[in-house]
């Protein structure tokens, strides 16, 4: 007797759990577009690659699940039947992941000082899963049949799930050992590189641990379809993985950072806050403007460790800043200018803007040190 809850029941879960998956994607594909409209051109044709052949995976999952549960509603039967649409997703998944393999290849290539030795053997195992994944879909179209499949060609769905579950345990430990090696002492981009390696370390382990737990179901229960309802979803998670990666780049920006932790409050002392719009003239380029963005990445970039607190802020316009007690000529309270050294640099706070300038203290205006 066939179980309903293990054949029907494990693809319908499957296709639910891929289509809230597809959901993800295609607001990770809006985000995408909307952080980083100048991107590559190669770049950007990789997302879109990587959105529509989501969006077909989805589609077809959906096509399946109609003939099994709606045109075939009933036939306990028809379990052992495979039509073409379940039969494509194996083949689009394996397209999809070799697109996402060829991507984190490529940066291995880059970071390996273009190192084909290590670069080369990857690219051949990411063929050779797509490979066997065709060959599985293929025959899978030509029998029909689930029965007949595993009697006879097991060995082609099982070397290709075992090829991508070895390559993402390659690739992974390459590029968090790559990107490790790059850290330097007392270096400002060591907190970067530290949140590069935890992304690849997580998203590497998810696609992997979702191939490994495929594999071993389709190993010990072949006869189900508890295998395939986990195969739905790997395609979603190395698309969310590959998007993951390309947008959380702008967080890793020190320009980002620096403007969060300025919003908020350098070190907790909540001494200045800087509006959106605040212009940066420096002193050897008095005719240039710059956001404040830009001289937000050079604090950053010295590590900024100063920490100016003068107790409660005050509101001026554009521009918060200055010492408690300063009265304006209407006795309202106002803030007064201040001068933060950084290195050999200081960044001199007025209501009207902001001016870097070489200086060899801080200090406000009234010529006491504050720091």
């Amino acid at each position: 007797m066939t179980d309903i809850a293990r054949t029907f029941g494990a693809l319908m879960l499957g296709g639910i759990a891929a289509i809230l998956f597809c959901g993800i994607t295609q607001a990770q594909v809006f985000l995408y577009f909307k952080l980083y409209p100048k991107d590559r051109v190669f770049i950007k044709l990789l997302v879109v690659f990587i959105w529509m052949l989501d969006t077909l995976h989805s589609a077809f999952i959906t096509t399946a699940l109609w003939d099994h549960l709606i045109s075939n509603f009933g036939n306990a039967q028809r379990i052992d039947h495979v039509p073409w649409s379940l039969a494509l997703t194996i083949a689009i998944t394996a397209v999809l992941t070799f697109s996402v393999h060829c991507f984190l290849i490529y940066r291995i290539y880059q970071l390996s000082r273009r190192n084909i030795f290590i670069a080369v053997p990857l690219g051949m195992m990411a063929c050779a899963r797509v490979s066997f994944a065709c060959l599985t879909t293929a025959k899978l179209v030509q029998l029909r049949s689930l029965e007949v499949f595993v009697s006879q060609f097991t060995w082609s769905f099982t070397t290709g799930l075992t090829i991508s579950t070895v390559l993402d345990i390659f690739i992974t430990v390459l590029l968090c050992y790559l990107l490790r090696s790059r850290q330097k002492q007392y270096s400002s981009m060591n907190r970067v590189l530290d949140a590069l390696i935890l992304y690849t370390f997580e998203s590497g382990a998810l696609t992997m641990a979702a191939t490994l737990v495929c594999l071993i179901t389709w190993l010990t229960m072949p006869e189900n379809l508890i295998f395939m309802g986990l195969h739905f979803v790997i395609s979603k998670f190395y698309a969310n993985s590959l998007l993951t990666t390309l947008n959380t780049r702008a967080k890793l920006k020190p320009g980002y950072r620096s403007q969060s932790s300025v919003s908020a409050g350098i070190n907790q002392g909540m001494p200045i806050i800087f509006s959106d719009h605040l212009n940066v003239n420096t002193r050897s380029t008095p005719n240039r403007k710059h956001r404040f963005s830009s001289a937000a990445e050079r604090l950053d970039e010295d590590m900024l460790k100063t920490n100016v607190s003068f107790g409660d802020v005050v509101t001026t316009g554009s521009v918060v800043a200055g010492v408690p007690g300063a009265m304006n000529m209407n006795g309202s309270q106002t803030g007064t200018q201040l001068q933060i050294k950084v290195n050999q640099e200081t960044v001199h706070v007025t209501d009207s803007g902001m001016e870097v300038m070489d200086m060899a203290h801080i200090r406000s205006s009234d010529g006491r040190n504050r720091v």
